[in-house]
């Protein structure tokens, strides 16, 4: 089987909502995809649509060519978490995972070989219910690696992980594209996806909004801009907007610049005598790069917060549900 998805022109309402608008997108083999998007954007949506839990009311979901209805044996062909809690809580962790594999024809040998691929060796006989949320997500993958599937899908994979098994998941992600397969994984943590990922697509209101690659999106992020470190970071601030040039403070003593070449600010501090430390091209982080394209499609935005002497914060926080 073709290890591959293809998500075609999806479109789903939930009454007078629109979930998904046109979705387009694939994944491909060998390649970690990174999905992202706002609360709301319809990611877990279209990964419900693409394994079959949700009907789309247009497009189609195909897996290696195949709707996941037509899956003989599903778990040898894409293995998926998307719920970390949706497992029998009375039940040890490797009868769990013994009853999955005996509903898809698969032997103990291989219900060990997950064990061990999760790290669940020496919590398998313990009963799930009694599993912290880093290792039922552990619990989940094994799970997902039952039928050694081509195609892996994964939803907010690091929630829960404690930093060893953040470090372990970016790696066993990377070696699952390393073997050829197509790998999607929904998070909200950039900075791992930034670590993790060769692909990006970023969704919002239902829509593709970016499908590239994670170095071409930061460059594209990071083009035109300097940074500056200075001391005088307010008198800098009046000297260059000044000049025409776009000025945000992104530090104690950082500030970004958008509209003036490097040599221009040096030229234009020194003229003024206004001190600074470093002037170099900005490298944008995929946070930065991500929160640029998805700005106008937030949904849920948090009032501004008050500062100590009533001024307004600028960073608004994103509601947690989705």
């Amino acid at each position: 089987m073709e290890a591959t998805i293809e998500v075609t022109g999806l479109r789903k309402r939930f009454g007078p909502a629109v979930a998904l608008d046109g979705m387009s997108f694939a994944v491909l083999p060998g390649q970690v995809t990174g999905f992202v998007g706002p609360n709301g954007a319809g990611k877990s949506t279209t990964m419900r649509v693409i394994l079959g839990l949700d009907a789309a009311d247009v497009g189609s979901a195909l897996i290696g060519g195949q709707p996941y209805r037509s899956l003989r044996h599903p778990l040898s062909h894409v293995g998926a978490l998307l719920d970390a809690a949706a497992l029998q809580p009375s039940r040890t962790a490797r009868n769990h995972l013994l009853w999955l594999a005996h509903s898809q024809g698969l032997g103990t040998k291989r219900v060990d070989e997950v064990i061990g691929q999760a790290g669940l060796q020496s919590a398998a006989r313990r009963k799930a219910g009694g599993y912290s949320l880093g290792m039922r997500q552990r619990l989940g993958i094994a799970a997902a690696l039952l039928g050694d599937p081509p195609v892996i899908m994964l939803d907010e994979p690091f929630n829960g992980m404690d930093p060893e098994g953040i470090v372990w998941m970016r790696g066993f992600l990377r070696s699952l594209a390393g073997q050829g397969r197509a790998v999607l994984v929904s998070s909200h943590l950039m900075s791992e996806l930034q670590d993790t990922a060769d692909h990006l697509v970023v969704i919002g209101r239902g829509k593709v909004i970016a499908d590239t690659t994670v170095a071409d999106l930061i460059a594209a992020a990071s083009s035109g801009r300097v940074t500056l470190r200075t001391t005088a970071r307010p008198d800098a601030m009046t000297v260059l907007a000044s000049a025409g040039a776009t000025v945000a403070a992104t530090g104690r003593d950082t500030l970004t610049i958008a509209g003036l070449a490097a040599d221009k600010i040096v030229t234009l501090l020194g003229e003024s005598a206004v001190p600074f430390a470093e002037v170099s091209a900005h490298h944008a982080t995929l946070e930065e790069a991500y929160m640029e394209l998805t700005r106008n499609a937030v949904e849920f935005r948090a009032a501004a917060a008050e500062g100590p002497a009533g001024l307004s914060s600028q960073a608004g926080t994103q509601e947690a549900a989705r």
